[in-house]
């Protein structure tokens, strides 16, 4: 039996591991879960799966956890509080695996550390690689980790790349890593009207249930330039090895392009419980709860390139990951800051490319020599993005 801790437990990822989790008893062991600040469901959470550690973020939240916890009688849940103590249970002896599904900025430490540690990762955090890159890689190689992509796309191409690849080294078959995206709820939408889109219109998906950052990430195809960092580091391929494919339906979740004319694609329902499912089952697989792919109900499948100037995110993510360092920390800290201004109500959603690009021209993209380098890059890239935002408003 594995022992398993959720970094994120409460958002939709978590969910959905926990979900999974549940499904196989046999193979699974929670022995901790985490959350930022939604302690009613974490309470549901430790009282369903009994861990042996809770953290909460906040210190006055944890208080409240603890007497719900009391309240139900759940007595074998230490809870802890702040964020090194996110680092502390993504280390345990007792912890083989770790659900690393913390959203933005705040999961790069505590991923770091399990991967230091020697951990089994399950990365659905896509802000940990994009930010430390080469470093958190070098981690993982020299700690003896295994790290399993979860977002769909990465969790697809890893089924249809070669051993070699998977390791993290080149293999001359493969021409191209074709990477699917839906398009988000603005695909068809004029552009003159994008001005005026509001937070619900923009966390609205069509296809997926996601939280509301990575929503919004979805809706601007931002979501679709970090993965594309992320392909670029987890599979060692140039960014002009990867091309973005819109793909409305979400039934391709992506595919890999062998220089013989051969495309191997993986399909499945839009369903997250799959990709967690295989990396928890890796190398073997067991049951998800996802419905099977109807086809005959799907009927066609559809494809074009992508539109910058509709989605103009994307062109900064392809210049970040070309650009290399800290380029990439820099492109996530002002998207992090833009979008929660958005979601604020304090810019347009035109706006948060225009916040993008002002970091990336004003911020020095230094050497990424070390992670104190990528945090340093961060804080000022937040500081640049928050001044241009004052100054939008």
């Amino acid at each position: 039996m594995k022992g398993l801790c959720v970094l994120g437990s409460t958002g939709s990822i978590g969910v959905s591991t926990l979900d999974v989790a549940g499904r196989h008893p046999d193979e699974y062991r929670v022995v901790a879960l985490t959350a930022n600040g939604n302690w009613e469901r974490l309470a549901e959470q430790c009282e369903a799966f009994r861990p042996s550690y809770a953290v909460m973020i906040d210190p006055a939240q944890a208080d409240r956890l603890k007497e719900a916890l009391k309240a139900k009688g759940v007595t074998e849940t230490k809870v802890l509080t702040g964020s090194k103590a996110l680092e502390e249970v993504s280390t345990l002896p007792e912890v083989d695996s770790v659900m690393a599904a913390i959203v933005g900025a705040a999961g790069l430490l505590p991923t770091l550390a399990a991967a230091r540690a020697g951990k089994t990762i399950l990365l659905a955090n896509k802000e940990a690689l994009v930010m430390s890159g080469p470093l958190f890689m070098t981690a993982v190689v020299q700690s003896g980790a295994a790290l399993l992509p979860i977002d769909s796309e990465h969790n697809a191409i890893f089924q249809c790349m070669p051993a070699q690849y998977r390791a993290g080294q080149q293999a001359n078959e493969v021409r191209r890593i074709l990477l699917t995206a839906s398009g988000g709820p603005f695909l068809r939408k004029a552009l003159s009207e994008l001005h005026d889109v509001t937070p619900d219109q923009a966390v609205a998906h069509p296809n997926w249930v996601m939280g509301r950052k990575i929503s919004v990430d979805s809706a601007t195809m931002m979501n679709k330039g970090l993965e594309l960092i992320e392909a670029c580091l987890l599979f060692n391929t140039p960014a002009d090895k990867v091309q973005v494919v819109v793909h409305p339906q979400s039934v391709i979740h992506s595919m890999v392009d062998y220089v013989d004319g051969s495309v191997l694609a993986q399909m499945g329902c839009p369903d997250m419980r799959i990709p967690i499912a295989h990396a928890m089952a890796w190398p073997e697989r067991f049951t998800s709860g996802a419905e099977p792919l109807n086809l005959f109900q799907v009927k066609r499948l559809d494809f074009e390139a992508p539109d910058f100037e509709r989605f103009p995110c994307l062109q900064r993510a392809y210049d970040a990951v070309r650009a290399g360092e800290t380029m990439p920390a820099i492109l996530n800290a002002a998207n992090e800051v833009a979008v929660a201004s958005f979601l604020d109500g304090q810019i347009r959603f035109t706006a948060i490319p225009d916040v993008i690009k002002h970091a990336m021209d004003t911020v020095d993209n230094l050497k990424a020599t070390d992670i104190d380098a990528v945090l340093e890059a961060d804080a000022i890239a937040r500081r640049v993005a928050d001044a241009y935002i004052a100054q939008l408003t």
